[in-house]
């Protein structure tokens, strides 16, 4: 791997930079919580070659949206399952946005 490989990889929200450590003490939580929201299947950290976890930018945004739910008393299963139906919501959203503007251009209106 060359240094300018290794650069492009700080800038890839999916690259697993973060042990676990790291991880909580960025969100300001505990290893316990991270944890959890692994079990619950919100987000799956990669292994290590040694067995431990990292995690991505973007699971750590996940998890963050995670602990405001709980924090705002929230239960962590139901605080999963709410982010995971947030995330179909904005995926079928993203969809529909796509087949409208399909729609649209195969069927331009004319003005008259």
């Amino acid at each position: 791997m060359t240094a300018g490989e290794s650069f492009d990889r700080l800038d890839d929200d999916d690259y697993p930079a973060y042990t676990m450590g790291r991880a909580a003490e960025m969100l300001g939580t505990t290893q316990g919580f991270l944890r959890a929201v692994g079990e619950a299947r919100l987000i799956t950290p990669l292994r290590s070659e040694g067995g431990h976890r990292r995690y991505s930018r973007y699971q750590l945004r996940i998890a963050a949206r995670a602990r405001e739910l709980v924090d705002q008393g929230t239960p962590i299963e139901a605080a999963c399952r709410i982010i995971i139906l947030e995330d179909q919501l904005e995926e079928a959203q993203r969809i529909n946005a796509e087949y409208r503007r399909a729609a649209a251009s195969e069927n331009p209106t004319t003005a008259g």
